[in-house]
């Protein structure tokens, strides 16, 4: 038979109930209390407090918490949200970064942090249409300022002239590029690779310098003129150079050359294309049609 001192025998507590009978107004929680409504709430189909919230926003929160996000097809406008979500100052240091280019510092990786934005070379590029229309008329009616034989009409036309050629140059000039250098990766897979968004945005903040560069265009002096092309283009050619030669420097000689020789030809093609096109000079045409009519007339009258 077993002891009646066997420890591992089954013994009533007795203390507890002692201490029940001393406190009657002490307040007891019983397990099973708890437990069975919660049971018999989910039997009947009732979800927890909890449980009452939207789905959707349960998947948000674990997004945030687990750090990642929900990817998007690219044609929605959800997509391109995130490149318009861009503080005030950031486009400022981007645009100083742009103009003041600084010796072994890339673009990308000190101003853009993996956070391009289009919100930036969108309105650069805007800003740069209306102004070389608008300095280009204005230009062109200080040249003419005090002939009786002229009747200034503004040209709209060059508004859809200049829009053309700057947001093709911001837009179709970067997609080459950006299919160039992804094939060249491919090729050599040590290359930095740079997205199409990076390189939008490279390129649409190169182009602020010409903004004020093209405002000097509207005086009447071609020294002038052609030095703030000349300071515009090394500025811009600088950025866009030192953005792209981490990307290209392990390549092939012969790529290097092509690739860089490309972007300062295509640069420099823009600045002296719009300035020959919207602020050439048209006095020699005029001479030139003058002269012409002066000789069909006395022509006329010979006969």
């Amino acid at each position: 038979m077993a002891s009646t001192n066997d420890p591992f025998q089954f013994q009533e507590f007795e203390e507890a109930g002692n201490l029940l009978e001393a406190n009657r107004d002490a307040v007891t929680i019983s397990i099973e209390d708890d437990v069975k409504p919660e049971k018999q709430r989910k039997a009947a189909g009732f979800a927890p407090d909890g449980e009452d919230e939207d789905p959707l926003a349960g998947d948000d929160k674990t997004e945030l918490l687990s750090g990642q996000k929900k990817s998007v097809p690219f044609w929605t406008f959800e997509y391109y949200q995130k490149f318009f979500d861009i503080e005030t100052h950031h486009v400022k240091e981007r645009i100083i970064g742009s103009v003041v280019p600084w010796p072994g510092k890339n673009f990308i990786h000190i101003y853009l942090r993996r956070n391009p934005d289009l919100y930036g070379p969108f309105w650069i590029c805007t800003t740069l249409v209306f102004a070389i229309a608008i300095s280009g008329n204005i230009s062109n009616f200080l040249v003419h300022l005090g002939k009786p034989n002229y009747k200034y009409t503004p040209e709209f036309r060059k508004v859809t002239i200049a829009a053309t050629a700057i947001f093709s140059y911001a837009w179709f000039v970067p997609l080459a590029l950006w299919g160039f250098l992804l094939w060249r990766n491919n090729k050599v897979m040590n290359l930095v690779s740079y997205s199409f968004m990076e390189i939008v945005c490279v390129y649409g903040y190169s182009l602020s310098i010409y903004i004020p560069a093209v405002v000097l265009w509207i005086l009447p002096y071609e020294w002038l003129r052609w030095c703030s092309i000349v300071l515009a283009l090394c500025l811009s050619g600088t950025v866009l150079v030192m953005t792209f030669w981490p990307a290209v420097r392990d390549d092939h000689p012969k790529v290097i050359v092509a690739i860089m020789s490309a972007i300062v030809v295509l640069n420099v093609l823009l600045a002296v294309g719009c300035k020959a096109y919207f602020f050439s000079k048209p006095e020699p045409a005029l001479q030139l049609e003058h002269s012409a009519i002066t000789a069909a007339i006395k022509a006329t009258a010979s006969t």
